[in-house]
């Protein structure tokens, strides 16, 4: 049975929303003072736990990680405040982290598709565009209604950046997700491969570095929203100097989809595309930077609210969970300060409050009262 916990301070229950007296009782949170005295009493500014759409736990840079290593993934998730994870592709299979109460929820998407040798080794399930549909059934079938397609890569030959499957193809495989009652996301750096993408009935892109003006009324149109994980496209220039001596093309392509990333998601936002956060951890990007992801927005041009709303009630209403509403479940963050004007809050949480249990980094004092 878990504590009563009183959370004495303003609740934001939407970003424009601000509301006081909140309790968790038994894990569930309500709005109706209970009868008995609370265990604890947190202080500060409640926020629901923060959400990372784009996140490999249980994978690595060679691919697959032992439990021990997924454990400590989710456990580093968890102690920055992500409390809810879209899983975007993980050869480990995560679904006995899910069983955890101490652990974030994690929405699974199976395994990447990519194309044969055109992605990360050992990282996706790897087809030619004849096996893309079945492939596609397969993985939302091993999923928690997310599918994962690799959109693009280099293409070797072409010295260049190029779309992994035929547009011919991708619409049948998006077609077959849906069938499938599952949303299919697509890793998409280049240019062209968007409008495949959108032609094809494409749920979400990853990235999204290669957005155009031209993009922008499909993607408003089409609901269809981005995960930017700019903390990873700062990475790009890294990627262009390795690739500079074989394949000149490529790395100034990457250079210039860095260069323009801050006013693609800038345009983006202000053109009404909805847009979450994602870190990309897992491979490259260490796990615990959500936060980082936050501010990375709001640095783009994104008002600071909205850059919180990116990774907390609107995130959270996209993929169907819930926020702060009587019933829910305690999964909430308590800051310092107000996060809705002072981003740096998330980077020193209160407390951390999972399933109505508190978890690491708070700290007690003698009274409960903290």
């Amino acid at each position: 049975m878990n504590r009563i916990i009183e959370f004495s301070g303003p609740v934001l229950t939407a970003p424009d929303r601000e509301e006081h007296g909140l309790w968790s009782v038994d894990g569930v949170l309500t709005f109706r003072r209970p009868a008995v005295r609370p265990d604890r009493v947190l202080a500060g500014w409640v926020i629901p736990g923060l959400v990372d759409a784009h996140c490999h736990i249980g994978l690595g840079p060679g691919g697959d990680v032992p439990d021990h290593t997924a454990e400590e993934q989710s456990l580093t998730d968890r102690n920055a405040g992500t409390l809810l994870v879209r899983d975007a592709g993980a050869v480990h299979d995560t679904r006995w982290l899910q069983q955890r109460a101490d652990l974030p929820r994690i929405i699974r998407a199976g395994r990447h598709i990519a194309r044969t040798r055109r992605y990360l080794r050992g990282f996706a399930v790897e087809v030619e565009p004849e096996g893309l549909v079945e492939a596609v059934r397969k993985q939302a079938k091993a999923g928690d209604g997310w599918v994962k397609l690799v959109g693009d890569w280099i293409d070797r030959d072409a010295g260049d950046l190029a779309p992994s499957f035929p547009a011919r193809v991708l619409k049948d495989a998006v077609e077959a997700a849906h069938d499938e009652g599952a949303r299919v996301t697509a890793h998409c750096f280049a240019e062209d491969t968007l409008d495949d993408m959108l032609d094809a009935g494409i749920d979400c892109i990853e990235h999204a570095t290669g957005l155009l003006p031209r993009h922008l009324p499909r993607f408003v149109e089409q609901g269809v929203p981005i995960v930017p994980t700019l903390i990873n496209i700062a990475t790009f220039p890294d990627i262009a100097a390795q690739a500079e001596a074989r394949f000149p093309r490529y790395a100034a392509h990457m250079r210039s989809l860095w260069q323009r990333r801050s006013e693609r998601i800038l345009e983006a936002f202000e053109a009404g595309v909805p847009i979450y956060t994602g870190t990309d951890a897992g491979s490259v990007i260490r796990h615990g930077r959500i936060a980082d992801e936050i501010q990375a927005l709001h640095a783009a041009g994104l008002p600071a609210r909205a850059a919180l709303d990116a990774g907390t009630w609107s995130a959270r209403d996209w993929l169907g969970a819930d926020g702060i509403s009587e019933g829910a479940s305690a999964d909430v963050l308590v800051c310092a300060e107000d996060p809705r004007t002072n981003l740096g809050t998330l980077q020193e949480l209160k407390h951390i409050v999972l399933r109505g249990e508190p978890v690491a980094p708070a700290a007690t004092d003698p009274l409960g009262i903290n």
